[in-house]
């Protein structure tokens, strides 16, 4: 964990070329990993997953109402990252929504393995 209890999240680079992201800082940690349709498609359906850069990008925009400049700067990118960040996390949430299907929110650290 680095200062003020913030954590810092590497965003995946989905097979690109290209310099490698910049790590993103988040600073909460939602407390649930995933949401399931009610009712249940009749049919499994592939998961939608949100990365914690994602989740963190909507919690400053539509949460805590701050513009993309400044919640750039809270999570140290650039303003346009944090809008395609908030697109992408929108995009998906509807889509799920809309075709009933679960989400899954990717951590920002994997947890540790368990203790023997």
């Amino acid at each position: 964990m680095s200062r003020f209890g913030q954590r810092w999240c590497h965003r995946r680079r989905k097979g690109r070329l290209g310099r490698r992201p910049k790590p993103v800082m988040i600073g909460v940690t939602p407390p649930i990993q995933g949401f399931n349709p009610f009712p249940p498609p009749p049919t499994p359906q592939q998961p939608i997953v949100l990365e914690a850069a994602e989740v963190e990008a909507l919690r400053l925009i539509d949460l805590e109402k701050l513009s993309f400049e400044e919640a750039g700067q809270r999570m140290n990118i650039s303003r346009n990252t944090v809008w395609r960040l908030a697109e992408s996390a929108r995009r998906k949430i509807i889509t799920a929504i809309l075709q009933g299907r679960p989400i899954f929110i990717r951590p920002a650290h994997p947890p540790p393995p368990p203790s023997p």
